[in-house]
């Protein structure tokens, strides 16, 4: 049996099956990212929910692993060369999917890269500016009597739409016929600004109908239903 005892964080979150890749996570527009791609993917895999109202991902154990207190993190028992590999950043844990099992992430070079240069644009700018209008609307920030920081952000948060919408045009998908892990990166954050911020209306998120339509497509598939909700909250 594959030993993890070397890794502090299955102290904290116990592998019941440690020939397993263990995800520690909380289906949040990051975290969803991840428990998604497993998902599509097939790759077994077991969850471990990191509870934020219990501040576990500023624990010790979880540190141990990932020492930027985020979510998601895996650690793959059967690494590159056979060797147990701890990740984080869902970015990069995408990627390591991707090459591992060989799906989402075209082999034509110029096909992967442009996958790639979508994961980016999420990370750097889809993530964090959808993040904050989230902030600002439904967070602390929604009680700011200057609306000035929202405003900005919900500005920025449509640009990126536009961006989006104009890609998708005439598309199913990012790179077109291909599902790859530049969508996987997205729909959790689109599907959050859209319902669990509540922020539709505000980023007139309805004439994005390209975004829209992409959304929909990417949520009738059964692997990505799942995902949004993996791992279980308590």
């Amino acid at each position: 049996m594959t030993d993890l005892s070397a890794f502090p964080i299955t102290q904290r979150w116990p592998a019941t099956q440690p020939d397993r890749l263990q995800l520690y996570s909380l289906p949040t527009p990051n975290g969803v990212k991840v428990s998604i791609m497993l998902e599509e993917t097939g790759l077994a895999y077991e969850p471990h929910l990191v509870d934020f109202a219990k501040d576990d991902q500023h624990s010790p154990a979880f540190e141990s692993l990932n020492p930027n207190g985020k979510i998601p993190a895996i650690l793959d028992p059967d690494g590159p060369d056979g060797k147990p590999l701890a990740l984080f950043e869902s970015g990069a844990i995408l990627l390591y999917l991707a090459e591992k099992t060989g799906k989402f992430l075209p082999s034509d070079p110029a096909a992967r890269w442009q996958a790639i240069q979508w994961v980016m644009f999420q990370m750097g700018g889809v993530g964090p500016m959808f993040g904050q209008v989230g902030f600002f609307v439904k967070f602390a920030g929604k009680d700011f009597e200057d609306k000035r920081p929202r405003d900005r952000y919900v500005a920025e948060a449509k640009r990126i739409l536009g961006v989006m919408d104009g890609v998708l045009a005439g598309k199913s998908w990012f790179l077109g016929d291909d599902y790859t892990i530049a969508d996987i990166s997205m729909l959790g954050w689109v599907r959050g600004l859209v319902d669990f911020y509540g922020a539709g209306e505000l980023v007139g998120f309805d004439q994005f109908t390209h975004v829209k339509a992409w959304l929909e497509r990417g949520l009738a598939r059964p692997a990505v239903q799942r995902g949004l909700a993996i791992p279980a909250r308590g």
